[in-house]
Parts: C-alpha cells; sequence; structure tokens
C-alpha cells in the first residue's frame, strides 16, 4: 500500500533527524578512527544487516533479479555510497570541515538540475522561490566563517562527492516511482556494494583500525538505526517525494545540528547564524507544503 505525502515528509525529516544526531555520537566517541575506516565499519554492518533481512523476507525476490535491475543497483551503490561518501571524506583530508559542509549544502541545485533533465520534474514558482531562500539562508549562515576554496583538488573531490549524491537521489527517484520496486531488496544490495567498494577504499587509505568498546557501540548504533533503516525509510520517502524537495528536506540538518550541538556540546549559535536558519526553515517550508490545487494534482496523478 501506497503511503500518503505527509508521511513521507515525517520519514524523511526523520531520517534528517537520524543523520544529524550522527555528528553528536562521532564527536563523543569516534575520534580514534580515521574518516574512512568509520564509514566502511558502518556501511559493511548496516548492509550486513540489511542484506540478512532481505534474504530472510525476500529471498525469492532476491534470487530472481535481472541482470539490468542488479546493475542498476550496483550503480547506486557506486553512486550514493562510494563517490558521494568516500570523496567526502578525501574532500575533508584538503579542506576545512565547515566548507566542505559549505559545499555539500549545496547539493540541491545538481539534484534540481538533474532532476529537470532526467525526471522531467518541474518545481511550482512558489517552490522555486522556498529553494532560493533555503540556499540564501545557507549562504548567510556560513557567511561568518572562514570558507577556504584554495585548494582545488579538495573543492573538485567535494563537489563530485555532491554530485554522486544527487545522482543516487535522482535515480532512486526515477526507480521508485517507474514501478513497484521492493525498497528492502533495492537498498540492501545498493548499500552492500557500495560498503564493499568503501572497504577497500579504507584499507588501501587508512588501514582498519580496531575502535574501542565504546565507539564498537557507537558504530553498531549508527549503523542499525542510522543508517540501515534511515537509508530504508529515505529511499521510502522518494516514492511519493519528488528528489529536489527531499534534498531541500534534507537542508534541515544545518538546524537540527545546530540545535544538537547547542544541547550536547555547549555550542551558541550566533544572531547572524540564527538569521541563516529562520530562513531555511521557512524556505524548506515554503518547498514541501502543497496548496490545495497542488493536493488536487496529486490526487489525480495517482489515480
Amino acid at each position: 500500500m501506497r503511503q500518503g505525502r505527509t508521511a513521507s515528509i515525517l520519514e524523511a525529516i526523520l531520517v534528517t533527524f537520524l543523520w544529524s544526531s550522527s555528528f553528536i555520537f562521532i564527536k563523543y566517541g569516534l575520534d580514534s578512527l580515521g574518516p574512512m575506516t568509520f564509514a566502511a565499519y558502518r556501511y559493511v554492518l548496516a548492509a550486513s544487516v540489511l542484506l540478512a533481512y532481505a534474504l530472510l523476507r525476500h529471498r525469492q525476490k532476491m534470487f530472481s533479479l535481472e541482470k539490468e535491475t542488479i546493475v542498476k543497483y550496483v550503480l547506486l551503490g557506486f553512486c550514493g555510497y562510494f563517490i558521494a561518501q568516500g570523496l567526502q571524506f578525501f574532500g575533508l583530508y584538503y579542506l576545512p570541515a565547515i566548507t566542505v559542509t559549505f559545499i555539500l549544502n549545496m547539493t540541491p541545485l545538481l539534484v534540481l538540475l538533474l532532476s529537470l533533465f532526467v525526471l522531467r520534474e518541474v518545481p511550482r514558482k512558489r517552490q522555486a522561490i522556498g529553494i532560493i531562500l533555503t540556499l540564501m539562508g545557507i549562504a548567510i549562515f556560513f557567511s561568518g566563517e572562514d570558507l577556504q576554496f584554495d585548494e582545488r583538488l579538495g573543492v573538485l573531490l567535494t563537489f563530485v562527492s555532491g554530485v554522486g549524491w544527487a545522482a543516487y537521489m535522482v535515480i532512486t527517484r526515477y526507480t521508485v516511482r517507474a514501478s513497484e520496486e521492493n525498497l528492502v531488496v533495492m537498498t540492501s544490495i545498493s548499500m552492500f556494494t557500495g560498503a564493499i567498494m568503501l572497504f577497500v577504499g579504507s584499507v588501501l587509505t587508512e588501514g582498519l583500525d580496531v575502535p574501542t568498546a565504546e565507539g564498537s557501540l557507537i558504530i553498531i548504533w549508527l549503523a542499525v538505526a542510522n543508517t540501515a533503516l534511515a537509508f530504508f525509510l529515505w529511499n521510502r520517502a522518494l516514492v511519493n517525494l519528488k528528489a529536489y524537495e527531499q534534498s531541500i528536506l534534507q537542508n534541515t540538518m544545518l538546524i537540527q545540528i545546530s540545535v544538537l550541538a547547542m544541547v550536547f556540546l555547549g555550542e551558541r549559535i550566533s544572531l547572524i547564524k540564527l538569521l541563516g536558519i529562520c530562513m531555511v526553515f521557512f524556505g524548506v517550508l515554503i518547498v514541501v507544503l502543497k496548496e490545495k490545487r497542488d493536493k488536487v494534482r496529486y490526487r489525480s496523478e495517482l489515480a
């Protein structure tokens, strides 16, 4: 049964909260691990959990997949995990974290462009205003930071990371809107292939350090809740939400991380950052809230 748009929005927001909380967990207990090593542990464990569940509940579907479908899932794993996650960590090697975060927060532009050409999904005028307001809010939020773009390789790697994530979202949206896709199977196979690529990349670049007992518990939680469950819900939300809408929703992580850092890490939010946060909030609200005529149009599309 296909769930409603509101449920999909709430699912996407829940996922952004889970992903935002990851930064707090990492700050507390994973300083001893390299970023690529952490990603390898997290995604391999998450993929293993999802794959085991898929084999238990959807064995027949998994073993009856056509070659074209498997290739598509591998492509999703390459774009969404190896490129989007792996190159992000390499970008952090060359650039300050604040610069990488700023660049990746502009990913909705890439998603919008790909959506226009690949999915033929065009935002309404009101939504376009919301997207502009959101991006302006992001720019204001980072305006007081020391953003460094002098390391061209770092900027390029981070940009390609954003392209990988945009491609993942658009391909996923194209797949789930066109057919009754088994989301557990799709997510488990794509994540597993991407996790293996990340694992190999980690061994080649950082080796595999052993996490502490506390770090192991954090990795288990992040793998099961913030990765396996989160990516399944994220992909399911894309059944009802357009890729650019969901990408804009992801920008609420800027708000959530700021609040979580204030509560748990004692960080303060300046007035300029608060202005940026407010603009992002209202921009996202304008994009995702539907007018009455949009609701009528949406119901007719499902009929």
